[in-house]
């Protein structure tokens, strides 16, 4: 019986072991947000804008995913000036105007 308890004290242990680690990188994942400016040609017209940004923080993937977003709405991307979390939006709120969190 005592290696019965024994055993099941162990399997439990390595349930929650695995369960934080497996857990942990989506628990320390915050939200993410990139500035960038981008352009419409004839005419021209040119943007800055706020997006939150749903992939890893990064120039890289914020690269990619407001590429695409901006694209099907008629937008060139011209550059990620930066990737930051939530201490940064309300600064920003008031120079991306309508564009504050559109794509």
């Amino acid at each position: 019986m005592r290696i019965v308890t024994g055993m099941k004290n162990i399997v439990v242990t390595s349930l929650i072991a695995l369960t934080i680690a497996l857990g942990s990188p989506v628990l320390a994942q915050t939200e993410c947000y990139a500035d960038y400016k981008a352009k419409q040609d004839a005419p021209l017209r040119l943007h800055y804008g706020v997006a939150q940004i749903t992939g890893t923080c990064s120039k890289s993937s914020a690269t990619s995913e407001l590429k695409s977003r901006l694209t099907a709405e008629g937008w060139i991307l011209l550059n990620i000036l930066s990737v930051f979390g939530p201490e940064g939006l309300e600064e920003r709120r008031g120079s991306a105007g309508v564009y504050f969190l559109r794509f």
